[in-house]
């Protein structure tokens, strides 16, 4: 038994509608993904969360919805559609947000703010689903019947990374699949500077660390935002190159690469062309990593 991940929105930075990004959408991000036994967990709440809770809403057929809504962190393109979120307005719903808990300010300040009168017309207290906040130190945590782990990024203000597995999967795997004491699964790092001119404050083993966490996963969505000629004039913006991502996924022996938070101003011309890029680059190199660039309507097994 695996967990199935659904995209919902792959774009960075801003919302990019229009005839050039049609295959590859203009939604930020949001990917659903199910546990086994059909549980709802939620990445990120950008504008695509908009649409993935109209089908809730619409599957549901009037039974109550429940989930965990994971936040990487607080920036606008991560967190702007919550608010258009209609299971949230529905009493019976019940969400737990999970945040960093080295945030500046609280994940539930944050919602909340962006949910005060001065910018938006309806407020937070006036939800009617139930909706808890958490935190999320790093290390491994078991919130429901999968396990997630937690390992902080680099992106200005701070980032996480996640690790996902199924319950049923975590039990099943062997010392070979998981040396690293991870299990396959799902990585997800929507937001990440690795270029080595990254102007951040990190340990000398953070590389190794970062590997190590992702080592061996069946699927990594990775941050691929810029080319290395765009990223020159980028440093410290906390994103990667096409070439940082590929590079990442080869060294720690994932199955799948995702290529994710697309440039707002890529086409979807532009995407195949640099995904055909990733691929020669994954070829010339050897070894059998699958690259794919994430698009809106994507569903993986994982």
């Amino acid at each position: 038994m695996s967990l199935r991940v659904h995209f919902w929105g792959t774009r960075g930075s801003i919302p990019s509608p229009g005839r050039d990004t049609v295959r590859y959408g203009g939604n930020t991000p949001c990917l659903e993904l199910r546990t086994p036994d059909g549980w709802l967990i939620v990445l990120d709440a950008g504008t695509g969360i908009r649409e993935l809770g109209r089908s809730l809403m619409q599957d549901a057929n009037g039974t109550p919805i429940r989930g965990d809504i994971f936040l990487t962190h607080a920036h606008w393109d991560h967190i702007q559609g919550l608010p258009f979120f209609a299971p949230i307005f529905h009493p019976g719903n019940q969400f737990t947000i999970w945040g960093s808990k080295a945030m500046e300010s609280s994940i539930g300040r944050v919602v909340r703010d962006q949910m005060s009168p001065v910018v938006f017309p309806v407020t937070f207290e006036e939800l009617a689903a139930t909706i808890e906040f958490r935190e999320l130190a790093e290390g491994r945590s078991a919130p429901a019947n999968y396990d997630v782990s937690v390992m902080p990024v680099q992106h200005p203000g701070g980032a996480l990374a996640f690790r996902f597995a199924s319950r049923a999967t975590a039990k099943a795997s062997n010392g070979a699949a998981a040396s690293n004491g991870q299990h396959r699964g799902l990585v997800y790092i929507s937001d990440n500077e690795l270029g080595a001119a990254a102007p951040y404050t990190r340990t000398a083993a953070w590389r190794r660390d970062l590997v190590r966490f992702v080592h061996g996963a069946r699927v990594l969505v990775h941050d691929a935002m810029f080319t290395a000629e765009e990223y020159r004039n980028h440093h410290g913006w906390g994103h990667s190159t096409y070439d940082d991502a590929v590079e990442l996924a080869l060294e720690s022996e994932v199955e799948t690469l995702v290529l994710f938070h697309h440039k707002p101003e890529r086409t979807d011309d532009e995407v195949d062309r640099q995904t055909d890029e990733c691929r020669s680059m994954a070829a010339r190199r050897g070894g059998s990593l699958q690259v794919i660039a994430a698009a809106e309507g994507l569903t993986l097994d994982v």
